[in-house]
């Protein structure tokens, strides 16, 4: 059985948010492992040596398997934690969040805290590049000429792309149809060819929506 579709990172990001001259840095990661997200965290341990606090969450799985969280010194439930919801909130899977502070001389209170470091967190997220990974199955067609213009227009309505081409005696097609729409595209392909289309399953996989 496939997976159910998951956000994940294409690309990370950073934000920053300032609350009583307190700077909060947001430094956002794809991680695909525990190990990843812990040597993540080390690394900026050692950029922001510096600062009174580096903490941190993240989200692995695309099931949210493994969650993990820490305020590196806040008081409890301040910072970690706030910030691990909104990773959840987002339901992006296999992130990994650092919210750098530097004290600013003013104490913020626990409301001030959790406001400041989800804020942060929000803030990175609007400078990461998100993307939908989904179940799919990949295909190959056989048809022939007169038949694969038909294929190609159904599939361009679809907004899917032929992962590659060949054209010989035949046409050889080989794409990637959605789990949940596979049935009902092939059933279409036959129906547009009058049958004269071969089809053949040849694996299942998440795909880069």
């Amino acid at each position: 059985m496939a997976e159910a579709a998951y956000l994940f990172l294409k690309q990370g990001g950073t934000g920053e948010i300032e609350e009583k001259k307190s700077r909060f840095i947001a430094t956002i990661r794809p991680v695909a492992t525990e190990e990843e997200a812990i040597a993540f965290i080390e690394e900026m341990k050692k950029k922001y040596w510096d600062a009174r606090h580096n903490c941190y969450a993240y989200v692995i799985g695309s099931g949210g398997q493994i969650m993990r969280y820490s305020d590196d010194g806040e008081p409890g439930g301040t910072a970690g934690k706030p910030m691990l919801e909104v990773l959840t909130g987002s339901g992006v899977r296999n992130i990994a969040v650092v919210v750098t502070r530097y004290f600013g001389g003013t104490l913020l209170g626990t409301g001030g805290l959790v406001r400041a470091y989800t804020q942060a967190v929000q803030e990175g997220l609007k400078n990461c590049g998100i993307a939908r990974k989904r179940p799919g199955v990949r295909m190959l067609l056989e048809t022939d000429y007169n038949s694969v213009g038909k294929i190609l227009y159904l599939l361009g309505t679809r907004k899917i792309e032929p992962e590659s081409s060949v054209y010989e005696a035949d046409v050889k097609l080989t794409l990637v149809l959605p789990q949940e729409e596979c049935a009902m595209i092939c059933t279409e392909f036959t129906e547009v060819t009058a049958g004269k289309v071969k089809m053949k399953k040849l694996e299942e996989l998440m795909y880069d929506d």
